[in-house]
């Protein structure tokens, strides 16, 4: 029986390598299911999970209420599409407004979607009421996505030459530093955005005192501040959200990761004074 799976394995493997696009050197095991904690390869192999998806396996693999949750909605409704509206999408908006301090929500399908959302809504404000400001501040060595403009808004050194030319518009700033980032603001900023933990760049927490001043900063300019919680959010720091331990409330909030339990989803909620879209500035298949 081990032969017939090792075969199985190396052969899926071979597979794999003529018809999977080649982003990175993965490990020679192909996973096959997952419980819990654990995952199985396709030897049977048991592994105890410390990824956890990428930090998005937030109650385990497989459980039995994602399964019913996802089983009872595939036999009722898979897509009507964004053009109406859907039971779920009215609920889960209604208890993420309920639990944070935000009043809309925009539901997408990945982190970096969402973050696209938070820079396309920050732009709308600086074009409407800050005169046509577009520039966002971000943090060096934060991770806010990897599409084009994510990695525009990521402040990784070895990513400025990479895919150029980049979307323009961002200053990155040193996380911590107070008076580079009120430097940083000029005429043409609209917003400020930064994880309050930095996930890949190390795990490093923003000082409240140094969330104060970036809030303060933004009151008195008029500017957005919006808070990456892809992965600090949803219970990932002991509290639902991290800015809850600052005490301190950005404009937008993006979230991802936890939110779908390894289903993708994501989403963007803001605060009623920047419900700023107008039909045709924001939409997407799967924003529904």
């Amino acid at each position: 029986m081990n032969m017939q799976y090792t075969t199985e394995t190396s052969e899926l493997l071979s597979e794999a390598k003529k018809s999977v696009l080649f982003t990175a050197e993965l490990p020679s095991v192909v996973m096959e299911r997952g419980e819990g904690m654990f995952l199985w390869d396709t030897k049977g192999k048991r592994y105890l999970d410390f990824i956890g998806g990428w930090a998005v396996t937030c109650l385990g693999h497989s459980p039995t209420i994602l399964q019913d949750a996802l089983h009872q909605q595939a036999s009722t409704l898979v897509n009507c599409s964004p053009s109406f509206f859907n039971k779920p999408m009215i609920e889960f908006a209604s208890l993420l407004t309920q639990v944070s301090c935000y009043d809309r929500v925009f539901f997408t399908s990945t982190g970096a979607e969402a973050n696209e959302g938070a820079i396309k809504l920050a732009r709308k404000h600086g074009s409407i009421n800050l005169g046509g400001a577009y520039e966002i501040i971000t943090v060096i060595n934060g991770f806010h996505g990897r599409t084009l403009a994510m990695m525009s808004a990521t402040g990784k050194k070895h990513w400025e030459k990479l895919f150029a030319p980049k979307v323009s518009g961002f200053r990155h700033v040193p996380l911590n530093d107070i008076p580079s980032a009120l430097a940083a603001v000029n005429p043409n900023t609209c917003a400020i955005m930064l994880e309050l933990v930095q996930g890949e760049g190390g795990v490093h927490a923003a000082d409240p005192e140094y969330v104060y001043q970036l809030r303060k900063a933004c009151d008195a300019h008029g500017l957005m501040l919006i808070f990456d919680e892809i992965q600090t959010g949803i219970g990932r720091t002991g509290k639902l959200f991290a800015y809850e331990h600052y005490g301190i409330e950005a404009d937008v909030m993006t979230l991802g990761k936890g939110l779908g339990g390894g289903f993708p989803l994501s989403a963007m909620l803001t605060k009623e004074p920047f419900n700023l879209f107008e039909p045709g500035d924001q939409g997407g298949t799967y924003s529904g």
